[in-house]
């Protein structure tokens, strides 16, 4: 199953998305710049192979929900989302707003 809702952080806009499969959820919080998302985001792939795309994205480790991952920290970014002052540690929300 699959859920997309819209949710607020601090009066701005995101989508967040839960698919839901065996075992695991893959979770998603996204904007038109970028994206955070759970641990299944490969973001040595989207470094290494696919550099002539500008992604802002990042990841985070543990969480189960989208309010999981809303309050977590980022585990790992992309190159290109450091431009925007992303860095592992920072909190996701805090991350988010500064792609608005």
């Amino acid at each position: 199953m699959m859920e997309m809702k819209p949710i607020e952080i601090r009066g701005h806009a995101f989508t967040a998305v839960t698919v839901r499969l065996p075992y695991t959820n893959l979770l998603v919080i996204t904007n038109e710049k970028g994206y955070v998302m759970c641990g299944a985001l490969d973001v040595d792939l989207l470094n290494d192979r696919l550099t002539d795309r500008p992604i802002i994205a990042g990841r985070a480790v543990g969480v189960k929900t989208i309010e999981d991952l809303q309050k977590a920290t980022l585990d790992k970014v992309t190159n290109h989302s450091k431009q925007f002052g992303w860095y592992e540690g920072m909190p996701i929300e805090e991350a988010l707003l500064k792609i608005v």
